[in-house]
């Protein structure tokens, strides 16, 4: 057999390239070992989005104080900025005394539910000999919805209602007989008494 005699610098180059590679597979192993991520780890974009809560202001529509049909405005809140002839309309004479309307009376030949204006909790409920059986209801956004005239009473002082719930039946008063079955509605906004036809069927931020 023929001996195959390598070059001095054939050896040295070899075990460079040997080297070399040895080096690289070492660094390719290290290198996928620093990538591979274990699945259960928790990333903080993870933690904000999975607890992440949408924030938007829900609006609320504030309903009339009845739902049948046939009622009607019997008489207007006393407007100071209206017509005179708005104002004369909208005047109460009782005991010898003229007084301005406060609120608005709705009127119909039958008797007819009366339901709370918006959420909220019963603060009031009483009798009084001029404006007969009354409950008011305290609203989150600063309102307060008072009901007089009624006949009949279903709620009491403490409870919490929900918009459209029935608060009673419409009645009759003293201050207003002339008026026959109606609701006397007030609303009060921040405290004020104001006209309930500028807030009703108007949307609120809850």
């Amino acid at each position: 057999m023929k001996k195959i005699k390598l070059k001095p610098y054939v050896l040295p180059t070899v075990l460079t390239i040997i080297s070399v590679f040895a080096i690289m597979l070492t660094l390719t192993f290290s290198t996928q070992e620093e990538l591979e991520v274990p699945n259960d780890i928790n990333y903080v974009s993870n933690i904000i989005l999975g607890n992440e809560i949408a924030v938007m202001n829900e609006k609320i529509r504030i309903i009339n104080p009845y739902l049948d049909s046939s009622v009607t405005i019997g008489k207007n809140y006393y407007d100071y900025k209206g017509t005179a002839e708005n104002q004369e309309k909208s005047i109460i004479y009782y005991d010898g005394t003229y007084m301005q309307n406060s609120g608005i009376d709705y009127v119909s030949e039958t008797e007819f539910d009366v339901i709370s204006i918006l959420d909220g909790e019963i603060i009031e409920v009483k009798e009084d000999n001029a404006l007969g059986k009354i409950v008011e209801v305290k609203h989150k956004n600063n309102y307060i919805s008072v009901y007089q005239s009624l006949s009949n009473i279903t709620v009491k002082k403490g409870d919490t209602i929900s918009q459209g719930q029935i608060i009673g039946k419409s009645g009759t008063n003293e201050l207003d007989k002339a008026m026959g079955n109606h609701l006397h509605f007030e609303l009060f906004y921040n405290g004020k008494v104001v006209n309930p036809l500028e807030h009703l069927n108007k949307e609120i931020e809850e």
